[in-house]
């Protein structure tokens, strides 16, 4: 322990917290890029016409490719660096978006969007492993991962608020336009502000695992999305068990190699694997709910697509708060007591929203998304923190990976399988009076969104809103009962020795 004491002396001072700010803008500015578009979807629809099935490759491409080269691109940073490779990636994220605003078809849009995902991919696990790299103070890293979570997390809620806003004042394409000043920001200021670091350069990428692990996560993400896109089918479970197979090939051949691409016994260490856990179901939960929720803002409750993003903002607002005392809050109670409490948290606040659901008045449903704000905030923050502090400095790059993987399973997860319940749930509760028009019966059954856009008969429309708020009153509830689930598993999981900062016994 003594190595690690040492190690752990040296504070940063302005250049490295001038160096975090940079980090979060890009970590930032990814989850905006990962909700931005589905408000474009109808201009862009206009405008370039594309067949239903590019548009879902417009939407979807981005995260496949993003999720499936996390991994690989985690083990790239260790090995050349992870400041050069940042810098690589944010040129080609700039160059990709300048395409993507100005593709005149969609097959170029597809591309670009694909293009986007790969840079995506260098740039997520780069900015995290940077982090753990510059910041050898345990107190000081906690602090600093809890505001490069504040940013995954602010980005994810404001991306609908900024693709509003841009929408209404200008065409599709701006919302891909707006990664270029960010881009062109870290180009400039990286090179002076963060330090380059590495891991062990000796070993080379086995390109087989690499392989294997776009197979394994790729058809999962894709099998989610297709569920939720196009409800159950047999594609469904044949890409999940395609995925599943080339997952259990993937882990056999890492447990042989001598220098694997992902070290498969970290999960045989409690802090570790719990830790990933807590941090996928956490955001799995956030995300879920923004999902749905900001659709029952603006067609259940009638607010305009800037008036609902600033009434998910105090989520944003409160997740900021937590960088103030997760810090305290882990030295007191410990790493596993810490995420579990936070993760119970987030189950009341939940729980808030499903109580509210019906009050005609705000402040209720404000205050649940505060809870929820702070309570996936802390559990977010010390997972992350837990996961890339349980491996040596020199694989923070693929331990960053894992947990940017497990952040983007959760995101995929939540929306598909929190999405797919509100759906089944809203077609339940969908009373439609006797005598109802076929084609507005059928526009009820297809969706909310169908049912306001083609249905001019109020009294649809009224008992389509109805099910739809009864299902987000369900879905909060079941997502809650999923929360306290995990809240119970990380407290007995994780190890929560109290007075040492979080990441610090697994490290050595």
């Amino acid at each position: 322990m003594n190595q690690e004491a040492q190690s752990a002396t040296p504070r940063a001072g302005r250049r490295e917290w001038s160096a975090l700010a940079v980090l979060v803008l890009v970590v930032t500015l990814l989850a905006v890029d990962g909700t931005v578009l589905y408000l474009a979807v109808p201009s862009l629809t206009a405008d370039i016409a594309p067949s239903a099935t590019q548009l879902l490759w417009i939407g979807d491409i981005y995260s496949f490719v993003l999720a499936g080269l996390l991994i690989t691109m985690g083990n790239v940073a260790d090995r050349i660096g992870r400041k050069r490779l940042l810098l690589l990636g944010s040129a080609a994220f700039g160059v990709a978006s300048a395409i993507a605003a100005f593709a005149p078809n969609p097959e170029i849009l597809i591309a670009a969007r694909a293009l986007l995902g790969i840079a995506g991919a260098t740039l997520m696990p780069s900015t995290l492993s940077i982090v753990r790299a510059m910041f050898a103070d345990a107190k000081q890293r906690t602090t600093a991962i809890a505001i490069w979570s504040t940013g995954a997390m602010a980005g994810a809620a404001v991306g609908p608020v900024v693709g509003g806003v841009l929408l209404e004042n200008f065409w599709w394409g701006s919302v891909f336009l707006i990664n270029l000043p960010i881009m062109v920001l870290v180009l400039l200021a990286g090179p002076v502000l963060i330090p380059e670091s590495r891991g062990d350069t000796s070993a080379s990428i086995d390109l087989w695992s690499s392989l294997l692990s776009i197979l394994a996560i790729v058809p999962l993400v894709y099998a989610v999305k297709h569920w939720v896109g196009s409800g159950w089918d047999a594609g469904v479970p044949v890409f999940a068990l395609f995925g599943l197979i080339a997952g259990a090939i993937f882990v056999r051949r890492q447990l042989r190699l001598t220098h694997p691409l992902l070290d498969i016994t970290l999960f045989r260490v409690p802090a570790f694997s719990g830790a990933v856990l807590a941090n996928g179901l956490a955001i799995f939960a956030f995300v879920g709910l923004l999902y749905f929720f900001s659709q029952y803002l603006q067609l259940v409750r009638g607010y305009g697509p800037l008036q609902a993003g600033l009434a998910e903002l105090p989520t944003t607002l409160a997740s900021m708060l937590v960088i103030v005392f997760v810090g305290v809050l882990a030295t007191r109670l410990g790493a596993g007591r810490a995420i579990g409490l936070g993760l119970a948290v987030g189950a009341i606040g939940l729980t808030g929203i499903g109580l509210s659901t019906f009050q005609s008045a705000y402040w209720g449903l404000g205050l649940a998304l505060v809870v929820i704000g702070l309570g996936t905030a802390v559990a977010m923050t010390l997972s992350t923190d837990a996961v890339v502090s349980a491996v040596p400095k020199q694989r923070a790059g693929a331990a960053s990976a894992i947990a940017e993987t497990a952040y983007e399973l959760g995101v995929a997860l939540g929306i598909a399988v929190l999405g797919s319940i509100h759906l089944a749930m809203y077609r339940s509760h969908l009373d439609l009076p006797p005598g109802t028009d076929p084609a507005d019966a059928a526009a009820a059954q297809a969706s909310l969104a169908v049912t306001a856009e083609t249905v001019t008969d109020p009294v649809v429309v009224d008992h389509a809103r109805s099910a739809f708020a009864t299902a987000v009153q369900t879905t909060s509830f079941i997502a809650a009962a999923i929360l306290v689930v995990s809240a119970v598993v990380a407290w007995k999981v994780i190890p929560s020795p109290t007075g040492a900062t979080v990441g610090t016994h697994g490290a050595h």
